[in-house]
Formats: structure tokens, C-alpha cells, sequence
């Protein structure tokens, strides 16, 4: 089933194809500028003569951190100015940051640049999701952030290894200056072939007013709020996963040649159940779907940690059981954001800012408490990702008043407000 546009704009949006991969590759400028400096951050701390290896997860964290605090402020501005001219200026003001970010002389200014550069990132990240709900809603929409998904995980699964190939050739510094291009690269196809998507007759005033009214209903209605939660916690446990890599493989494994293999085997089985979502999710509903892979990453990372804690966590094993998490957050957290979104109709850019805030800043802090755990033991990943998955079961269940597995938004967009 073809997707249909619900909205018309004035110039035609590329063909489905085109308009996937090209909100993809914005998606993505988050993601290869976290993955592509995994196998920088030793080289980084020996630079910088780093001797406490958990200092370094803030080159991570304060990145994500930047980006939950830029979401605040993209959204409102395309609800106002439209969608194309706050992209273009982040993407712009993103290819200067990591320019300034290559010249960092220590490991502080550096701190400061990645929290800039993430606020500036986060153009790409909200303005692409309201861009996706300008056109598409209800299950259609989580078909195409699915299919979206698919293509952005490409970026994990080859990162690593393109910033390994990178530090054979430059040093940590040319990977900022390779984001740099990647991003201007981003900008120009955005540029020529992305009409605007928010016509001047649905756009809102940039008011303290409709910014206050925005943040009510996104916070009082439950749906939106609770799956945002949900989603906040699931999305602490990835980046928790994410920032202690480096430390794991070399301090646990003794292998960090290993890690990008590890990490694209884990970032694939998350591209393979996206792609399984996207074929079935106008099918069974996003809340099946969501909820059926919850419940699977609830006794999936408790066995891992029953593993970790009986000491038989090898590297084998530790990458299967940490694909098949990767694979179950996929399916559900893709379906919680289409799920959140669904209410939101006429303020989808100031919606999609709120909800970010509280999913990226509240990722990044549990993500920063559960990755200083780390002291050499296993047990502190996969546990974590527990007490993550049980606060989003928790959500979850509120959210649908005890009842799961109900497709309330089947038949379309049912709460829009003007």
C-alpha cells in the first residue's frame, strides 16, 4: 500500500524513495557524528592525557545533551518560519561547529563544542519529524518512519568503520572535518530538491502564549507524555549501550578491533526489524507491534543480565543477546514516537521540540547514571536496560489504562488540533 499525502504543498515533495532517504540522511548527521567518533575516544584521551576513561563518555553525552536542549527551540521556529529555512540554518550552523570542533586545543573546549554542535544538530531531528508529519499520519506515518529507521541505521552499522578508516589516514581531528562535509552534502540535496511542507496559513505565531499552550497539552495528554517517557527510557538504555562500547571492548573483551563488527551486528538486527515493521504495521498497528517488542526486550535483557551476573558473558554471547535488544528496541521505540506524534496534528514542530527535549535530555541522564556504573563487570549493561525497559512498560501500561495490544489510531488521525 502506497502511502497517501494529507497535505499539499506548493511545489510537489519528492517521490516516497527520494523524500525516505533524504529525511534519513538529516536523521542521520545525530548518528555518524556519535558512532564515527567511537574508536576516536582513546586516541582523544591520550591527546588530551585523559586518565579517568569515564570522562570521556561526555564527549557522547554532552552531545546528546545539545541536542535535547536545541529541540526546545527548532520547533516553535518552523511552526512560524516553515521547515525549510530552520534546517537550512542549523545544517549550516552544524558544518561550522565541527570545523570548531577539529581545532579544539583540550579535552574542556572540546566538551563545549560537542554540547554546541549537538544544539545545532537538532535542526535535522525535529524539523525532520515535523516535515514527516506535515505529510503523512496514523499508521502510514509509522510505515514511513519505519522505512526511515531502516535507512538511518545504515549510519551505525558503517560509522565505526568509517571512523576507523578515517584515523588510518587523519587523526581524530579529520573525522569533524569529514561530519562537516557530510553535513554540507545534506544541506545542498535538501537545498535543491525539499519544498516547503508547511503552507503560511498553518503556521502559528512565535508566542510565549502558543509555546505555553503547546507545552500543556503536550505534557497533560497522556498519550503524548507517557510513550514520550517511555521512549526517554528505552532511548537511555541504547545510549548507555553506545557509550561504554569503547570501554567494554577494551577493558572487558580485550578486543577493540571487534567493536565496529560488534556494533553493525547489533545495529543491523535493529535495520531488519525496522524494515519487518514497516511491512507490518498498517497490518497489525503500531500498538501491537510496540508492545509485543516490548515485552520480548523485558525477558531478553533479563536473561542478559542473569548471564552477566553468573559470569558467561563472552563476546559471543554478549553481542547476540545485545542484538536481539537492539532488535526489540527497533520495533518499539520507531512505533512509540508515531505513537506520541498521532495527537499532535496543527503543532507537530513545537510538539516534536517538547517531546525531544524530554526523550534526549532524559536519555542522556539516565544513560550518563547508568554508564558510570561501569568498574570492569558486565552486569551493569544489560541490567540497566531493564530497570529502562520496566519504567517504559510501566508508561506503556498507564498510557493504555492496563490494556495492551489495542490499535486505538488504526482508521487515521484522531485527535488534531488547530
Amino acid at each position: 500500500m502506497s502511502p497517501i499525502p494529507i497535505n499539499h504543498t506548493t511545489r510537489a515533495v519528492p517521490a516516497f524513495g527520494v523524500f525516505v532517504a533524504m529525511m534519513a540522511s538529516t536523521m542521520s548527521l545525530h548518528a555518524m557524528a556519535i558512532d564515527a567518533m567511537l574508536p576516536a575516544l582513546p586516541l582523544i584521551g591520550q591527546e588530551f592525557g585523559v586518565t579517568e576513561e569515564n570522562r570521556l563518555q561526555w564527549i557522547i553525552t554532552l552531545f546528546v545533551l545539545g541536542t535535547g536542549a536545541g529541540q526546545l527551540v527548532y520547533g516553535p521556529l518552523s511552526d512560524r518560519f516553515g521547515r525549510r529555512p530552520i534546517l537550512l540554518s542549523g545544517l549550516a550552523l552544524y558544518i561550522t561547529l565541527s570545523l570548531v570542533a577539529s581545532l579544539a586545543p583540550n579535552l574542556h573546549l572540546l566538551l563545549v563544542a560537542r554540547l554546541a554542535q549537538g544544539a545545532a544538530v537538532a535542526a535535522g531531528s525535529v524539523v525532520s519529524r515535523s516535515i514527516v508529519r506535515d505529510i503523512y499520519s496514523g499508521p502510514t506515518m509509522a510505515r514511513v518512519m519505519s522505512t526511515i529507521f531502516i535507512v538511518f541505521l545504515l549510519v551505525p552499522i558503517i560509522a565505526p568503520s568509517v571512523g576507523q578508516l578515517l584515523l588510518t589516514v587523519v587523526s581524530w581531528r579529520g573525522i569533524f572535518g569529514f561530519l562537516a562535509l557530510y553535513a554540507a552534502c545534506v544541506a545542498a540535496w535538501i537545498a535543491l530538491r525539499l519544498p516547503e511542507t508547511l503552507p503560511p496559513e498553518r503556521r502559528h505565531p512565535l508566542s510565549l502564549a502558543h509555546l505555553v499552550t503547546a507545552a500543556r497539552f503536550v505534557v497533560s495528554e497522556p498519550t503524548s507524555i507517557l510513550y514520550t517517557l517511555a521512549m526517554t527510557a528505552m532511548f537511555g538504555s541504547l545510549l548507555a549501550f553506545v557509550s561504554t562500547l569503547p570501554q567494554i571492548f577494551t577493558g572487558a573483551f580485550h578486543a577493540p578491533q571487534l567493536m565496529a563488527g560488534a556494533f553493525a551486528a547489533c545495529a543491523g538486527t535493529m535495520a531488519v526489524a525496522s524494515f519487518a515493521n514497516s511491512r507490518l504495521v498498517e497490518r497489525l498497528g503500531m500498538h501491537v507491534i510496540s508492545h509485543t517488542a516490548l515485552i520480548c526486550f523485558l525477558l531478553i535483557t533479563a536473561s542478559h543480565a542473569l548471564i552477566a551476573f553468573t559470569g558467561h558473558d563472552t563476546l559471543i554471547v554478549f553481542t547476540v543477546m545485545q542484538s536481539l535488544t537492539m532488535a526489540c528496541f527497533g520495533l518499539a521505540v520507531s512505533n512509540f514516537g508515531a505513537i506520541a506524534m498521532q495527537p499532535m496534528g496543527s503543532i507537530a514542530g513545537s510538539a516534536a521540540s517538547l517531546q525531544g527535549v524530554i526523550s534526549t535530555i532524559g536519555g542522556a541522564s539516565v544513560a550518563s547514571l547508568i554508564g558510570h556504573q561501569w568498574s570492569g563487570s558486565l552486569l551493569f549493561l544489560p541490567l540497566g536496560a531493564l530497570c529502562c525497559g520496566l519504567i517504559a512498560f510501566a508508561c506503556v501500561l498507564a498510557a493504555e489504562r492496563m490494556q495492551l495490544f489495542r490499535n486505538q489510531f488504526m482508521h487515521g488521525d484522531v485527535h488534531t488540533r488547530s
